[in-house]
């Protein structure tokens, strides 16, 4: 699928760096499952809450304010609602990841529903406030499930990336308009896209993950820099089980998904602090705060453009911030 280029960004803001969190464990990664089946999941120590309080005190020790969003699976937050508390209390958004761990576009309709209801309301009571985003495992989505997420309540979705050699990544239509990096779905219902590097036509993921571990970080920053000089924003996305190289190795032999898995693992923490300390100039906002970020500027600037001056007629409509962009969507 072809994606719209965001819009350039002006010189009166920095540039915007979304750090999203895929809160699960170990155990429960898809290029796992063969070896950790869900119905097994109890019988396996957690470590997601370890995991996830190194990225906490990464964040928090930065002088700026260093926001991330947190998508958090609610089979964890079941177990460690203490876990979902402390990001919450320490500044950060707390969003869904579904609550099973399934590949969206393979549950039944009925199934997913209960899926993504149930992780909304049980992340909800934790912290007593809305849930507004959400992540599908695995990128699973399509059309029929964003209505879906739509209609569970959810204002956006972070699911949508532009790699299409990954099979489990879902395609969605590209009639969207978009402000920002965000396309709108509906009303108050946007996707934000994970960021993925365009080269000569080629969509090369960059996004994160097991890329990020993958690349060198002098290569992989300046893509990101490439990124944001191009469009304003980075959308970047890690799992806390990737700071954790003492994780237990599945005892097999290796295949492909597994050296995925263990690659680089003792090098992801230093690669992060790397990473926010080159790019201190921008802004680290949460998803919902880039949201209301671009909801705002686009109604000042359709406002704005409104208003008649001596040597003008009033502006009946907007153009500005919608551009096109290419591309097709999906990363690891």
């Amino acid at each position: 699928m072809h994606q719209k280029s965001a819009a350039k960004p002006t010189t009166q803001s920095p540039p915007t760096i979304l750090l999203t969190i895929d809160v699960e464990d170990w155990f429960q990664v898809e290029n796992l499952r063969p070896w950790f089946p869900p119905d097994h999941w109890h019988e396996h120590p957690l470590r997601v809450e370890t995991n996830t309080h190194c990225l906490l005190d990464l964040f928090d020790s930065f002088k700026k304010p260093i926001r991330a969003t947190f998508f958090i699976l609610g089979w964890i937050a079941q177990r460690c609602p203490q876990l979902v508390q402390a990001i919450h209390n320490r500044g950060h958004e707390v969003a869904s990841h579904g609550n099973s761990h399934l590949l969206c576009n393979q549950m039944a309709p009925a199934d997913l529903l209960e899926d993504l209801c149930t992780s909304k309301q049980r992340l909800e009571a934790l912290t007593g406030q809305p849930v507004y985003g959400y992540r599908a495992p695995n990128f699973s989505i399509d059309d029929n499930v964003l209505q879906m997420i739509h209609q569970c309540g959810y204002r956006y979705d972070a699911s949508y990336n532009s790699f299409a050699m990954n099979h489990r990544y879902g395609r969605i239509s590209n009639n969207h308009k978009q402000t920002g990096m965000a396309l709108q779905l509906g009303e108050q219902f946007h996707e934000l896209p994970i960021s993925n590097l365009q080269l000569a036509g080629k969509t090369i993921p960059w996004g994160g993950g097991g890329y990020f571990r993958l690349l060198p970080p002098p290569l992989f920053n300046a893509g990101v820099r490439h990124i944001l000089q191009k469009t304003g924003v980075y959308h970047f996305y890690i799992h806390p089980w990737e700071l954790d190289p003492d994780q237990p190795k599945v005892q097999t032999k290796p295949t492909l998904n597994t050296w995925r898995h263990y690659l680089n693992l003792h090098q992801t923490q230093t690669r992060l602090h790397h990473l926010i300390t080159r790019f201190k100039h921008c802004r680290f906002q949460t998803c919902t705060q880039y949201i209301e970020t671009i909801t705002t500027t686009t109604t000042t600037t359709n406002n704005n453009q409104q208003q008649p001056t001596h040597n003008q007629q009033p502006t009946t409509h907007n153009t500005v911030g919608w551009i096109k962009r290419s591309g097709s969507t999906n990363t690891p």
